[in-house]
């Protein structure tokens, strides 16, 4: 018996890519962490955060969580820590998966 072994590597694009312009939505947008308890997503999701704050001229503003005593993954957020980041932030990220 006999096993293919395939290369995944393909040729390299030349040159530089250039990243599609950010949406006017966002330009100079101040954005908010809300954090989901997972391990490690807050590093995860104030890296992301700083990195698009970079791009498009914004600022992280506000980093939280859901707002519940012993809140996880699973718990609803609270509706005023939603409402707080409506009105501070134009982008919220939050979430990561397993």
């Amino acid at each position: 018996m006999s096993a293919r072994i395939l290369d995944p590597a393909g040729p390299l694009a030349e040159g530089a890519v250039q990243l599609a312009p950010a949406a006017p939505a966002l330009v100079d947008g101040r954005i908010g962490v809300l954090d989901n308890a997972k391990p490690n997503a807050r590093l995860l999701l104030e890296t992301a955060a700083a990195g698009l704050a970079e791009r498009i001229g914004g600022e992280v503003v506000r980093v939280t969580d859901k707002g519940a005593a012993g809140f996880n993954a699973a718990t609803a957020c609270e509706p005023q820590v939603l409402e707080g980041l409506s009105k501070e932030v134009r982008i919220v990220l939050t979430g990561s998966a397993d």
